[in-house]
């Protein structure tokens, strides 16, 4: 019995080392990466949708990146939706765009449309107000690259409904880093599914859809509520026979505040948990088995077997480096120092645990933005 939990073990280390390896060299020659196309000249107009809640620390630095974004500002209308602040959010937004170019507007949201609630609810308001035919949506911890729009547009392509953009997470202190490697880790491997064919997801934070497209869906009043709502409007969209884009690249890099506590972290995971359970069933398979290492390494040491377990251990830490210089790379990011890996793990396997607990232990429903949704 025990040989045979030990064959089990190893074997599935050496296919889990494989498939990354597999998926770290489609990373790095961007195999079924999607090539830009030629943009229309005049450049077309673009809406960009930013819902705001009890923002007015981001919100400065956000909207700064808009301004200067490398477009006509002509050419653009930025839509902040305040979602019923407490704090200055409003006055800041206001200040913030003061004598920009281009068209802006900062709206009250006091209402719902249909089923919408939250943040799909604001981005609801503000669809209907938006005048373009591209909808570009970011959130207020996020800064833009000039580049961004151009870049988003030169992958809506005909039949493209959706394009999303690289998000990636920057910041001081160690734990900003370990979720800057967690995102880096998990989204190229999200990307080497996309390239692949299959609809893995999208980021609200660095999103474009056509109008067309959002409209054939209904829009977001339209749709069942979901915390995870970008990725409800990406299905939807896909459903309705458009296609999608996923691109990682600098020149749609979106930086991310990173979250200031381990409670916060563990929130907005669980919040994150609902997308997952939408995933198709393969997609979740797929997840399920690059997060057992962990039970198999814990697996050799119960068998008897600490030198394999350690062995599994190390070959699963410079398995991860080789992955996260290849990432990095093709961001256009330094890679992360060596020695952040070996602390990775143990984050990892923090994050999985408190995660697995709260799901079962914990209270029903998810926390955003100071409401509860069940």
């Amino acid at each position: 019995m025990i040989l045979k939990l030990v064959s089990f073990c190893l074997g599935y280390c050496a296919l889990w080392l494989l498939v990354l390896v597999y998926a770290t060299w489609r990373l790095a020659t961007r195999r079924g990466a999607a090539r830009p196309v030629p943009l229309a000249i005049p450049r077309p107009r673009v809406s960009i949708l930013l819902a705001a809640r009890n923002e007015e620390a981001n919100l400065p630095r956000c909207l700064a990146s808009l301004r200067a974004l490398n477009y006509p500002a002509a050419q653009l209308e930025i839509l902040v939706g305040d979602d019923g602040s407490t704090d200055r959010t409003r006055a800041v937004a206001e200040a913030a765009l003061a004598g920009f170019a281009g068209s802006f507007q900062v709206i009250p949201i006091t209402e719902n449309l249909g089923q919408a609630r939250g943040k799909a609810n604001v981005l609801a308001h503000l669809a209907q107000r938006a005048t373009a035919e591209y909808l570009l949506i970011t959130d207020a911890d996020i800064t833009l690259p000039p580049t961004w729009v151009a870049a988003m547009l030169a992958h809506a392509a005909p039949g493209i409904g959706t394009v999303t953009g690289l998000t990636v997470v920057q910041g001081p202190g160690l734990l900003a880093r370990l979720q800057s490697l967690d995102w880096l880790l998990s989204l190229g491997l999200i990307q080497v599914g996309s390239e692949a064919g299959q609809p893995m997801t999208a980021m609200g934070n660095n999103m474009l859809i056509t109008r067309a497209a959002y409209r054939a869906t209904g829009g977001y009043e339209a749709l069942p509520f979901s915390v995870t709502e970008d990725f409800a409007l990406f299905e939807a969209v896909n459903a309705q026979g458009f296609g999608f884009r996923q691109l990682f690249e600098p020149a749609v890099r979106a930086v991310s505040q990173p979250i200031g506590s381990w409670s916060a972290l563990v929130r907005q995971r669980l919040r994150w948990l609902r997308g997952v359970a939408a995933l198709p069933w393969h997609v979740q398979a797929g997840l399920v088995f690059f997060s057992g290492y962990w039970l198999v390494v814990l697996g050799l040491a119960g068998a008897g077997r600490p030198s394999l377990a350690l062995v599994a251990w190390v070959m699963k830490v410079l398995g991860h480096y080789g992955q996260a210089r290849v990432t990095a790379r093709r961001a256009g990011l330094a890679a992360p120092p060596w020695w952040l890996l070996p602390l990775f793990e143990g984050y990892s396997l923090a994050l999985t645990t408190h995660l697995t607990y709260a799901r079962l232990f914990g209270r029903r429903g998810v926390e955003w933005k100071g409401r509860h949704y069940s």
